[in-house]
C-alpha cells in the first residue's frame, strides 16, 4: 500500500471532471484499510468506489481512499438458491454477468449500471423495475472510528427509492467491505413487462427469454439510450424520478394531458424526470462543453474538459425551471461534492 500526494481523479469519475486528491492510497485488502485509518497524519479521508454516482466540484483536501477490494464467493446453495458473496471494489456490471454466466438469476434488470459493487447498497440501486433490496441479503462494513467489523441485514438499510441508512444516518461512518445476494439457480422470475424490456424482446424475436436474453434486452436499451463514460463523460441519471400525490398528478393532467405517470401507491405516483425536463426544453441542449443528453434527458454530460461546477449550475437551473413550470422538485441522484 502506497500514499499518493496531488493526485488527479479524472480517471476515478464516470464524468471525467478534472479533480485533484491531496493524497490517495488504493485498498486492496481490509488490513490495509484497517491500517491506513489509524495513521493520525491522515484524519480527513473521503471514501471513493466506482466513481459513478458523483459529480465533483473542486479538488478534494483529504486522504482519498480508493476501495479496490476484489473477489466472488459463493457461499452456500441448494437446489433452488444461492447465496453469492461480492467483494466491494468489483465491477458491478461485471458480478451481474459473473451471476449470468452461473445462471443465477435476480440481478440481470441491473445490467450495465455503472459504479462497483460495494457503493450499489448506499442509493439502492434499480432499473427496470428492480432495485437492489430485491436480493440483497446483507452488507459488511468497517467502522471507519471504531475500525470494528459490522453485518448490516436488509432490514437494517433502511432502502427506499435510491436511498439507504449508508446514505442518511450512517452516511461517511461505514465502509462497506462486501455485500451478499440471494439469487436463483431455477425458475427464474423474470421482470419483463417494465419499460421497454417486453418490446426489446419481442424486437430481438424472443418469445421464452432466458435471464441473459433480458440482460441483454436491458444493455441494448441502455446503449441506445444512455452515453458510454469512456466516450462521453456522465452519471447515468442525474436526477431521481420525484414521487407527488395523486391530487397534483390529476391538476397537472389538466395542463399536460400526456404527462405520464406510474402508481406507487393510492394516492401517490411516480413522474419521470426525464419527461419533465425533455418538456421544460432541456433534452438535447450543449453548452460548450457540457449539456444535456440528446436521447436521455435525465443524463448531464461533460463533452470534453467541462469544471464540476459548471455541470452543477446546469442542474440547479433545470431544478429551478422544472419547478416554475410543473410545481414539482426533483432531487440530484448523484453526490456532489
Amino acid at each position: 500500500m502506497q500514499i499518493q500526494h496531488n493526485i488527479s481523479l479524472k480517471k476515478y469519475n464516470s464524468f471525467g471532471i478534472e479533480a485533484f486528491a491531496k493524497h490517495f492510497a488504493s485498498i486492496s485488502n481490509i488490513e490495509d484499510l484497517k491500517t491506513i485509518l489509524q495513521l493520525n497524519e491522515y484524519k480527513n479521508r473521503f471514501i471513493l468506489g466506482g466513481g459513478s454516482n458523483m459529480l465533483l466540484t473542486k479538488n478534494i483536501d483529504a486522504l482519498v481512499l480508493h476501495i479496490n477490494l476484489k473477489g466472488i464467493t459463493i457461499v452456500s446453495e441448494d437446489d433452488t438458491s444461492v447465496i453469492v458473496k461480492a467483494n466491494a471494489g468489483e465491477n458491478w456490471h461485471e458480478f451481474v454477468l459473473w451471476c449470468i454466466a452461473h445462471d443465477f438469476g435476480g440481478l440481470e434488470n441491473l445490467s450495465l449500471i455503472p459504479g462497483n459493487v460495494g457503493t450499489a447498497p448506499i442509493q439502492n440501486i434499480g432499473a427496470y423495475g428492480v432495485e437492489l433490496k430485491d436480493t440483497f441479503i446483507s452488507c459488511e462494513t468497517l467502522d471507519i472510528e471504531t475500525l470494528k467489523t459490522n453485518t448490516f441485514e436488509n432490514s437494517e438499510c433502511e432502502f427506499d427509492y435510491r436511498n439507504s441508512i449508508f446514505k442518511q444516518d450512517l452516511k461517511g461512518q461505514q465502509i462497506i467491505t462486501s455485500v451478499t445476494f440471494k439469487l436463483s439457480k431455477q425458475n427464474h422470475v423474470l421482470y419483463t413487462n417494465y419499460g421497454a424490456i417486453a418490446l426489446q424482446l419481442e424486437t430481438m424475436h424472443i418469445k421464452k427469454p432466458t435471464i441473459r436474453d433480458v440482460s441483454n434486452a436491458v444493455i441494448a436499451i441502455r446503449d441506445s439510450k444512455l452515453p458510454n463514460p469512456k466516450k462521453i463523460g456522465n452519471s447515468g441519471s442525474f436526477f431521481k424520478n420525484p414521487v407527488i400525490s395523486m391530487k397534483d398528478f390529476e391538476a397537472l393532467k389538466l395542463n399536460f394531458p400526456e404527462i405520464p405517470g406510474y402508481t406507487i401507491s393510492s394516492d401517490t405516483i411516480k413522474i419521470p424526470a426525464g419527461w419533465l425536463i425533455e418538456k421544460a426544453g432541456f433534452k438535447g441542449k450543449r453548452f460548450g462543453n457540457y449539456g444535456v443528453h440528446d436521447k436521455q434527458a435525465l443524463v448531464l454530460v461533460n463533452y470534453g474538459d467541462a469544471k464540476g461546477s459548471d455541470i452543477l449550475k446546469l442542474s440547479q437551473t433545470i431544478q429551478k425551471t422544472i419547478k416554475r413550470i410543473f410545481h414539482i422538485s426533483i432531487e440530484a441522484e448523484v453526490n456532489i461534492l
